[in-house]
Order: structure tokens, then sequence, then C-alpha cells
């Protein structure tokens, strides 16, 4: 079993039914599902690319990476219809928790200067986005074979449609929320 998933079992149910006044288990937040984004813009004018940011993805999260498809042709961008522009990955049940301890006490660590993530990144559903500027921040990624530095977007969905709740459920798994 994962560890935060055995913390949320033992520690953070029961914390959270007692600040929100709940006795029902299923009626307090979870987390449903962490999805990572990597857009890859640059990967119009080289397709090398978008394989290896797949590939970096698929050995971030430990899932394989799906590449995503302009929908629609923009002509300011020189982007068609169908072209490769990014990956992604939705990671849900033991993976999920996995990532999440690794982006909670390795990544998020390593990162210069860090000073917090924003509290108000929230969707107004309880959902909360993040954004990372690099790739090289994960223990997996080789920064020897890393040809450029990609960013990519985590989104925490949850199963709660309160921004407060969600919140306190994140803090509860560690998240280090910047001092307002």
């Amino acid at each position: 079993m994962a560890r935060l998933l055995e913390k949320y079992r033992k520690e953070i149910m029961p914390v959270l039914a007692e600040k929100f006044g709940r006795t029902n288990p299923m009626s307090l937040p979870r987390l449903q599902k962490i999805v990572v984004n990597m857009g890859v813009g640059k990967a119009v004018q080289e397709k090398a690319r978008i394989e290896q940011a797949a590939e970096q993805l698929s050995q971030i999260t430990g899932q394989r990476a799906q590449v995503t498809k302009a929908k629609r042709a923009v002509s300011g961008f020189r982007l068609r219809e169908n072209l490769e522009i990014g990956c992604r990955v939705t990671l849900r049940g033991k993976r999920m928790f996995e990532f999440l301890d690794r982006l909670l006490n390795l990544a998020l660590p390593r990162i210069r200067d860090f000073r917090g993530v924003n509290p108000k990144s929230f969707d107004g559903n309880g959902n909360y986005s993040m954004g990372l500027v690099e790739q090289n921040v994960f223990p997996e990624i080789n920064p020897d074979k890393v040809t450029f530095t990609q960013g990519m977007d985590v989104t925490f969905v949850t199963s709660t449609r309160q921004d407060d709740e969600a919140r306190e459920l994140l803090r509860a798994f560690g998240m280090p929320f910047r001092d307002k």
C-alpha cells in the first residue's frame, strides 16, 4: 500500500471528520485523480521533442504518457489540426499516491528559491492546479540526457465541490502552501 494512502486512511480521515463535523467517511473530501500535462509548443518545428517529453513524463509518473493533438488549426502559431503538441498522464489509485509522495517530498524541495505553492490556485470546484517550470526537479530524470527543459501542469482533482475543504485535504497531505 502506498504510504500516503495509509496516512490518509489512518490519520487524515479522522482529522477531517472532526474538523468538518461529519460521521460518514464517504462524505469526506478525497483525492480522485492527478493529471500531469506537458504542452510542448516547440514540437511543431521539432518532432523529436514530443517523443522525448512523453518519455520523460512516463519516467516521472510511472505510467505511459498519452500524446495529445491539436483540436483546431491556428495559423498564427503555425498549428494544423491533429498535429501532436503535448502529452498527459492521468494517475489514479496507488500510482497517484506514490506520485504525490514523490512530488511533495522530493521534487518541490528541489526547486530553487521555493517559498511554497500558491494557496489561491483553486478553480472554485475543489480542484487545485500548479505548474512546475522544469522536469529536472524529479530524481527520475537524468540531467545529462535532457536536451531541453520543459514545464508541466499538475492538477489535483478532489471529490469535494468547495475550495476550503480541498485546501484542508491537500494541507493534511503535506502540501506546502505559501503563507498569506
